[in-house]
């Protein structure tokens, strides 16, 4: 290459420079609040649309504390209605495993259906009284077998094969539900930390990132949950569900179901 050709080259090079120091690239900024709209923007949410962060966790806990509290004999029954199978009314669909179970098999022996809480009752010992232990948003029909597996384990990926739910996974400490109840989990796990906050009778729930959180009112690992809600959007199933909690039985709503990029807009 000529002398000529190179001064030319690296005259331009020294331009290009310049310009591309001079471009001032966008802020990077959580996720607006109000990035989807829903029918209870105005009314419900009206008070937390716009917000991010603290501001956003807070306004939402004072929304969603407003709750009916059901016994947890009424669980029972609230479960049929609110877990029914779509393509068979005389059925629940079965947390973990996606199966569909008749309603009339509840109860706690092998191939009945019982009450998970997706919030391990000893992760902040609240137990089954009318609260957390009843609370309608973190509770779903599950395999008797299959709930005693999960136990009161943490969230994480990976582990072996539950027996009785295709495609979910556990090992000592974590359980990884299958991908179609993932943002499910995710979100009814999240919606606990903003819905108890230690200002009533019961623990401050939280999340944070261990796997061995056993009595200690915490739940981990918060990345992975992240990732879940991501992976796996609100279904139709879901929805109604949060519909039918708000206006049959409890009259609060889950946020994360109605707006799941407020989960990265708080955390």
């Amino acid at each position: 290459m000529s002398v000529v050709r190179i001064g030319r080259w690296k005259a331009w090079a020294a331009a290009l420079a310049a310009t591309l120091m001079s471009v001032t690239l966008p802020a990077i900024t959580a996720t607006p609040a109000s990035a989807t709209t829903t029918a209870y923007d105005s009314t419900y949410y009206k008070n937390a649309v716009g917000k991010t962060g603290t501001s956003l966790k807070s306004s939402l806990h004072t929304i969603i504390s407003s709750q009916t509290r059901i016994s947890y004999d009424a669980v029972w029954n609230a479960l049929k209605v609110t877990d029914q199978d779509p393509a068979n009314t005389n059925n629940v669909v079965l947390l973990y495993s996606g199966v569909s179970r008749s309603k009339s098999l509840n109860g706690g022996s092998v191939g009945d259906w019982n009450r998970e809480h997706v919030w391990a009752q000893s992760h902040g010992n609240f137990g089954t009284s009318a609260g957390p232990g009843t609370d309608l948003h973190h509770l779903r029909a599950c395999d008797v077998q299959v709930n005693s597996t999960r136990g009161n384990k943490d969230w994480d990926n990976g582990g072996s094969a539950v027996s009785g739910a295709a495609g979910s996974y556990t090992d000592s400490n974590s359980f990884e539900p299958r991908n179609a109840d993932k943002g499910d989990v995710a979100r009814m796990i999240l919606y606990m930390a903003v819905r108890y906050e230690g200002d009533d009778a019961w623990a401050d729930l939280e999340t944070n990132e261990s796997t061995s959180n056993g009595s200690v009112p915490w739940h981990g690992r918060l990345s992975i949950l992240k990732q879940w809600n991501e992976q796996d959007p609100p279904s139709a199933f879901e929805e109604r569900r949060n519909d039918i909690i708000h206006s049959t039985y409890q009259g609060n709503r889950n946020p994360f179901i109605d707006h799941p990029e407020w989960v990265e807009a708080i955390w």
